[in-house]
């Protein structure tokens, strides 16, 4: 549904949204990249207590979810265990990781279409989210454990309220620009982590591009570096037309990739005629450090602007009409929005309004 300018025509009809979760439900907690829960235990086990009491979700652990090392196979036979169990009534990421990818080709989509189940994730899971999305079924970009049930000092209540509403409690949310925000990381190794989290600065707010209409609308996306390993591995990117019409969230993690490179995966996104398909762009806050370097905040700052150029850059270009909003709290900085992929979330260009539909 859209008002005003944009491509709304071709769209894929609706994706079916997961079912709800209510306390009680026991939950799959599955490693399907790197399985952090081995070398990081105390930090898994604070996450997986947290979703106990916080929550009131019983964790299910799966024999790779502490394996380092798991072979492809192996993960994804976890994977289809848990869709196709009718006692476990969603799955939960830990982490990322860098080669998910492999792990697809041995999913079984018939058994995941016959029993659809929330699953929330990011990062190296955009594999798995895309992967769903072109089953039809929608779930939720956000939420690995060990970076959002485990944090050191407590969970931050805009994660965790959007993470309740994804999986709980339903309803709509009007997203706000978090006023303070991190980058940096405490090691998990140290006990420090279970009780403290890295210092937080100011929130940069966000930046709107053309903000003249409004757009309802599925969304479409996750990391940058994942989709475009998707798109150079072709087989899981589907025609450009069957994204006509959706909103596209687009997030770098922490390997930061240069502004240039940003600017040519994006370009080769345009060249697919990818990214003309898309009325509407939230881009996540940037990730800028890793273990506080680069320790200036200027730097930091600098890498954010010279990213928003590069996107723009390559939007000028295959995109010119696309309304875009940066610096919105979902990706690898903390907190961190949990939010729907290939559901609906509304953008308000006029009244600079983001709302995610859970």
């Amino acid at each position: 549904v859209s008002t005003g300018s944009g491509n709304t025509g071709g769209m894929r009809p609706d994706l079916r949204l997961p079912p709800r979760l209510t306390a009680g439900d026991r939950v799959a907690v599955l490693s399907p990249s790197f399985a952090a829960p081995a070398l990081f235990p105390a930090v898994h086990e604070q996450a997986m207590r947290r979703l106990r009491t916080d929550f009131g979700l019983e964790p299910v652990e799966y024999p790779t979810t502490r394996r380092l090392g798991a072979t492809p196979p192996d993960r994804a036979a976890d994977l289809m265990a848990a869709f196709a169990d009718p006692g476990i009534a969603g799955l939960l990421a830990t982490i990322g990781g860098d080669d998910q990818l492999t792990v697809l080709p041995f999913c079984d989509p018939d058994l995941v279409a016959a029993h659809p189940k929330p699953f929330a994730g990011f990062s190296d899971n955009t594999n798995l989210l895309n992967w769903l999305w072109n089953l039809g079924l929608a779930s939720w970009h956000g939420g690995s454990t060990m970076m959002h049930l485990g944090r050191g000092g407590g969970l931050h209540p805009l994660s965790a309220g959007s993470l309740r509403a994804a999986l709980l409690d339903g309803g709509d949310l009007d997203l706000a620009a978090a006023a303070t925000f991190s980058e940096d990381e405490v090691d998990w190794a140290d006990p420090a982590a279970l009780t403290t989290f890295p210092a937080s600065g100011p929130g940069p707010g966000w930046l709107w591009h053309q903000p003249d209409h409004v757009l309802t609308a599925p969304t479409w996306g996750g990391n940058l570096e994942i989709l475009h390993m998707n798109l150079a591995a072709s087989r899981w990117i589907r025609p450009a037309e069957d994204y006509a019409g959706c909103i596209l969230l687009l997030e770098t993690s922490e390997e930061r990739p240069s502004a240039e490179v940003v600017f040519r995966m994006l370009r080769d996104f345009g060249e697919r005629g990818l990214l003309a398909q898309f009325p509407a762009i939230l881009v996540g806050l940037a990730k800028a450090a890793l273990f506080g370097d680069p320790p200036d905040p200027a730097a930091r700052a600098r890498y954010r602007d010279d990213q928003r150029t590069a996107i723009l850059r390559a939007l000028a270009t295959y995109n010119p009409g696309a309304m875009v909003v940066f610096n919105v709290d979902f990706g690898h900085t903390d907190p961190q929005y949990v939010l729907p992929y290939g559901g609906l979330m509304t953008i308000n260009g006029p009244t600079r309004r983001i709302t995610a539909h859970y």
